[in-house]
């Protein structure tokens, strides 16, 4: 099951360093992971999303980032109400035959055309897992030539 944390960290150089090297080290994959200044700027949150089958590997993973001395504090969303996203670009194929087809399959999400050029558009989406899934299936009969994700970031009540 993925786990979604959130972990205020000191903003200093090297604390990115050292969360993902806590993962690395200990085998835990990072499945996405978001970092930016919060309205204070010395301090950074960390939005983690982590494969944890078994709640002990949960705790262990939350023991280890409390042992880390940048650490403010950690939430996990797992069991709590929240409100996820995520952000993507994906640049597709733009041609005046499909032009009307493609604006509909955007009309029906969260998402706009954020730039386009000749033949080319880059769209923006904005969603959650299963939103994102969705579009996506709908935009590759466009031919989606390139795609970026920002992982997923996420806030509670």
């Amino acid at each position: 099951m993925k786990h979604i944390i959130s972990v205020l960290v000191e903003n200093k150089p090297g604390v990115l360093a050292r969360v993902a090297g806590l993962f690395s080290a200990r085998g835990y994959n990072i499945a996405s992971l978001a970092v930016s200044e919060t309205l204070e700027p010395e301090i950074s949150n960390m939005t983690i999303v982590v494969q944890a089958e078994d709640e002990k590997i949960l705790e262990q993973i939350k023991k280890q980032l409390n042992k880390l001395i940048d650490v403010i504090t950690i939430t996990d969303f797992t069991k709590k109400e929240h409100v996820e996203r995520e952000l993507i670009l994906a640049k597709v194929d733009y041609s005046a035959k499909n032009k009307a087809k493609l604006d509909n399959v955007i009309g029906k999400y969260v998402a706009k055309i954020a730039q386009r050029k000749a033949d080319t558009a880059i769209i923006e989406i904005v969603g959650e897992q299963v939103q994102i899934k969705q579009i996506l299936e709908e935009l590759g009969q466009f031919g989606i030539k390139e795609l970026i994700r920002t992982g997923k970031i996420a806030m509670t009540f």
